[in-house]
């Protein structure tokens, strides 16, 4: 179905979007479910979204097994982090800022074609630490500037009222990928070894840039360009700081998944603690994602969570405490199940977080807002990497794991106590508009 041009205007510059349902509509919820792949540019922009982190899944599954075998070092898996998130750092306001003054259908292309030719060094290369750790970073390097730009878009491809249903679509397109990518790759490493990934994900990469070129959205505001130039770069962290919702719940995940993640740890579960091969780690990988898309798809057929603040403070807590159970056990059954909750629970805080960024985000600062939200998001999947790493050298993988856990527990003891707004969150209500400066 062609896309209406209703829909492919940009929402009016200065106002958030108004997503808020109605309490009573959670049959026309139901019903439109599927509303959001009217959209052609919607379909185009979910499948380059799913191949590519269908392949990125792959290549880190595939990265992390190579370093492990080469070296049997737990700082060298959790230095992983490190080499991804210092891209994130150095270049996302950047990204943002660029995200909101060009053509982001540009912006989108040139980011991919750098993530294929990262792809293909890992083909045509040994897979030597230095090799290994240089292509993540050009990868995370892509990804820091497409990022924003990718989340940018995604209000221009569907209409507002569907704004929210294609956020959790997104979400599951994410978890799906990231079940089958883990998966596919354990497989391949033990028939046919690591290379095999990395070509196959050089596919996955050519084919998003494919979907990413027949994109037809519009381009950064033209009559509008004269007044970005005298926007600022920190417009999106003034943003977020304003707005008390907003950075309790992007910090809240910052925190938990810094002391929580045990991702970077599971070639040393699968292979000293479960015994499971390089099979039993894409499984493993896999787990979480799971969990994950379970979840996202009841999520997307069921009516908005009502008491969004504290359905978001229960979820990293139940997160935390499977996180616990997962470092204890010693079965592969128990762990792969602790996992697949985890997943399940993190996709409540994913879907949560990521509606209330898009509908309180004025579109004149969506890429640099976006670009803020994405640096939180990398802060703590990556950090949290490293943060595993050193603490297992220390202390050894379990008790690693276990603490992290705890330590998720406890921080959102601190946020129930320190924040209100996050405790009274309605997601049912229109929230306050705060200024974005």
């Amino acid at each position: 179905m062609a896309l209406r041009e209703s829909r492919r205007a940009a929402p009016a510059v200065d106002k958030p979007c108004d997503l808020q349902q109605p309490a009573g509509n959670s049959e026309a919820n139901t019903l439109n479910a599927y509303a959001a792949f009217g959209s052609r540019d919607y379909r185009f922009l979910l499948a380059g979204s799913f191949l590519s982190t269908f392949g990125l899944q792959m290549l880190f599954v595939a990265a992390s097994w190579d370093l492990y075998l080469n070296t049997h070092s737990a700082v060298v898996l959790g230095n992983v982090g490190f080499v991804q998130v210092a891209p994130f750092l150095l270049f996302a306001l950047h990204a943002g800022h660029i995200a909101d003054r060009y053509d982001r259908r540009r912006i989108l292309a040139f980011t991919q074609f750098l993530l294929a030719a990262a792809s293909l060094l890992l083909v045509l290369n040994s897979r030597s630490v230095a090799v290994v750790y240089t292509c993540l970073f050009l990868t995370a390097s892509a990804r820091a500037f497409q990022g924003p730009a990718r989340q940018a878009v995604l209000p221009h491809v569907v209409a507002p009222e569907e704004l929210s249903n294609a956020i959790t679509w997104n979400s599951s397109a994410f978890e799906v990928a990231s079940v089958s990518g883990p998966a596919l790759a354990g497989v391949l490493l033990a028939s046919a070894g690591s290379r095999t990934v990395y070509a196959v994900q050089l596919g996955c990469a050519v084919l998003t840039l494919v979907c990413f070129v027949l994109l037809r959205v519009p381009v950064a505001p033209g009559k509008e360009l004269e007044s970005y130039e005298n926007q600022s770069m920190l417009d999106g962290i003034r943003f977020v700081w304003s707005n008390k919702l907003i950075l309790s719940a992007v910090s809240l995940d910052l925190f938990a998944v810094l002391f929580g993640g045990a991702t970077a740890l599971l070639p040393i579960f699968a292979v000293d603690v479960l015994h499971a091969g390089a099979r039993g780690l894409g499984w493993l990988r896999a787990a979480p994602s799971i969990g994950a898309v379970s979840m996202a798809i009841s999520l997307a057929h069921s009516k908005p969570i009502e008491r969004a603040g504290r359905a978001l403070l229960c979820a990293v807590a139940a997160f935390g405490a499977a996180t616990i159970v997962f470092g204890f056990s010693r079965s592969l059954i128990l762990s792969f199940a602790m996992l697949v909750l985890t997943g399940a629970f993190d996709n409540v805080s994913v879907v949560l977080r990521q509606s209330l960024v898009q509908t309180m985000t004025p579109e004149r600062v969506r890429g640099r807002v976006l670009a803020v939200n994405s640096i939180f998001i990398s802060c703590s999947n990556q950090l949290g990497a490293v943060e595993s790493g050193w603490t297992a050298a220390w202390l050894g993988a379990t008790t690693s794991v276990i603490a992290g856990g705890a330590a998720t527990i406890l921080i959102v003891a601190m946020f129930t106590a320190g924040s209100r707004p996050l405790r009274h969150w309605n997601q049912l209500r229109r929230p306050v508009e705060l200024p974005t400066s």
